[in-house]
């Protein structure tokens, strides 16, 4: 690929300095042509990721960062783009394999996806009110009632919740058709019923 014309065509975008591959800042607003440029022109067929950053310390906070691939040479470019007002246009339209990256992105950072076709949640529940992979967001998570009723209706099972039990995981030891990785027995930290 030609960063030179590359950036000639495109004069918003700037090169970022990279050592795997060639790695471009990219304006909001030209995301989606710079995309369909690179693929119909430059022979990046393949959308490999797409992911959500989050910089708290940064004005503004959140980004997107893609991968494409030419898989006719084997080569890579990375994009960066910053997101206005939490949200990037989406270049669903133009590598459909974007459609669960951009949904992942949003349920996990809350990045909004302009002209995205299903733009709900992917992981976790539609009325879940925080976006996970956010700086701000606890490692140990934060409890939430989770809506097994709907889950019921859906499935006409009861949910039950999940032991908290398990892992890490740990060889049963001996010989190798014995080794399954099994969850360590952590049963004594449950509430036990009563007799």
């Amino acid at each position: 690929m030609d960063a030179a014309a590359f950036t000639q065509k495109f004069p918003q975008t700037e090169t970022l300095a990279s050592i795997d591959m060639p790695t471009f800042k990219v304006a909001n607003a030209e995301l989606v042509e710079v995309v369909r440029y690179l693929r119909d022109t430059q022979g990046f067929d393949l959308l490999a990721d797409l992911c959500g950053v989050d910089w708290p310390q940064r004005t503004p906070r959140f980004g997107v960062v893609l991968h494409l691939l030419n898989t006719s040479k084997s080569e890579y470019v990375r994009l960066h783009v910053a997101c206005e007002e939490d949200a990037v246009p989406s270049v669903s339209a133009i590598h459909p394999g974007a459609n669960w990256h951009e949904r992942e992105a949003y349920d996990m950072f809350g990045i909004r996806f302009i002209g995205h076709p299903d733009p709900r949640r992917i992981l976790m529940w539609e009325a879940y009110p925080y976006h996970p992979l956010r700086k701000e967001f606890p490692l140990a998570g934060i409890e939430v009632p989770f809506p097994a009723a709907d889950v019921a209706a859906v499935t006409g099972q009861k949910v039950e919740p999940a032991p908290m039990m398990g892992g890490p995981f740990v060889s049963g030891g001996g010989h190798m058709s014995n080794a399954e990785p099994q969850a360590l027995d952590q049963s004594w930290n449950e509430e036990k019923p009563k007799s």
